[in-house]
């Protein structure tokens, strides 16, 4: 699970650098660390909820 999270999050944040999104937040290229952030917030949590199940 936490595999298949970073290769797509990995993927979004090279698809906002090479071309924006567009939505809100993201706008320009150079708002792919809120990207990352995103990821880590993710994978953690995907993290904690496999230690407790």
């Amino acid at each position: 699970m936490t595999k298949a999270i970073a290769v797509l999050l990995i993927l979004t944040m090279l698809i906002q650098i090479i071309k924006p999104l567009g939505l809100p937040g993201l706008r320009r290229r150079g708002d792919f660390w809120k990207l990352a952030i995103i990821a880590f917030a993710a994978w953690a949590a995907a993290l904690l909820l496999r230690d407790f199940t």
